[in-house]
């Protein structure tokens, strides 16, 4: 049962060209989160390298890691040192030419709790994830900790209802993305303003049709493309933020910065809110046989 209330945290930061360097800086800030009483810390998508997705480079597989490994290794540590549960994000080497965008999840003694592989994958440009990373295959299914049942899914993945409520219906207590998206320069004002809102609304909107609080945890800085010349590359628009389950915001990072926020949810609020708009409850199970399907082509006329 999630603690009541649950202190989350949020870990915003910029990342290097030093792997080394950019995972000592996720690990001193979840000590600064756990200092400020936080039960689950939430790092961001490949918190331990630049988004190398921007560009395909077969080198770049060298980068991915087995799990447990040294990344993993570091993380456990963490939880257990400073007590509190640590989600985090690997490029994890399953096998020979099998790859996978993968979240972690540590509890508080330092014990792999599970893990979520992430389950779409994007082919856009600057995010060329299909060359790198293969879809998950465990399905939407919560970890259990001592903090709660995590419903953890990863970025691409937040513009997905259908995996919102595959995990609230798993019995997911609190949706948390690991996430990493940002601005191509070349985009206007309103352009950047209409992607960050629709970025924002899908999520909150996840929140509120499954009546659970949400975190996201979004990466931050500028990043150059690795192929100079080709691209400006990416400008990551933070923001990362806590819903609750109304999707009311409680709480929110800036933009252009690293930051360490922790805030509290509770799940009084997730079973008061669930009581007023009981949303499982209307679901007309019997009349979605079409959600199994690419699209509907027939004419139901």
């Amino acid at each position: 049962m999630i603690r009541d209330p649950l202190r989350i945290g949020l870990v915003q930061q910029s990342c290097g060209e030093d792997p080394a360097a950019n995972l000592q800086r996720s690990i001193e800030c979840i000590a600064e989160a756990a200092a400020l009483k936080a039960d689950v810390v939430l790092l961001q998508e490949l918190h331990t390298t630049r988004y190398f997705c921007q560009a395909e480079d077969p080198r770049i597989f060298d980068m991915a890691e087995k799990i447990p490994g040294p990344t993993t290794g570091r993380l456990a540590n963490a939880a257990k040192t400073h007590d509190v549960v640590v989600v985090g994000s690997v490029f994890e080497r399953r096998a020979s030419g099998l790859y996978h965008n993968t979240a972690v999840v540590f509890d508080r003694d330092g014990r792999l709790a599970g893990r979520y592989r992430k389950m779409h994958i994007p082919d856009d440009p600057g995010y060329h994830e299909k060359f790198y990373f293969t879809p998950g295959d465990q399905g939407f299914v919560p970890v259990d900790t001592s903090a709660g049942r995590l419903g953890i899914l990863v970025c691409w993945d937040q513009w997905y209802p259908e995996a919102a409520r595959m995990m609230a219906l798993a019995g997911a207590e609190i949706l948390l993305y690991p996430t990493a998206i940002g601005w191509d320069d070349n985009d206007d004002a309103d352009a950047q303003a209409r992607q960050f809102d629709a970025w924002q609304t899908i999520q909150r909107s996840h929140a509120i049709a499954n009546g659970l609080p949400l975190v996201c945890c979004n990466r931050t800085g500028s990043e150059p493309h690795p192929n100079a010349g080709a691209s400006a590359g990416i400008r990551f628009w933070g923001s990362s933020f806590i819903a609750g389950p109304q999707g009311e915001i409680l709480a929110q990072a800036p933009p252009d910065r690293d930051a360490v926020m922790v805030s509290s949810i509770s799940p009084r609020r997730t079973e008061e809110v669930r009581r007023i708009w009981p949303f499982l409850r209307g679901r007309r199970i019997d009349a979605y046989g079409g959600l199994g399907q690419r699209f509907l082509d027939d004419d139901p006329g």
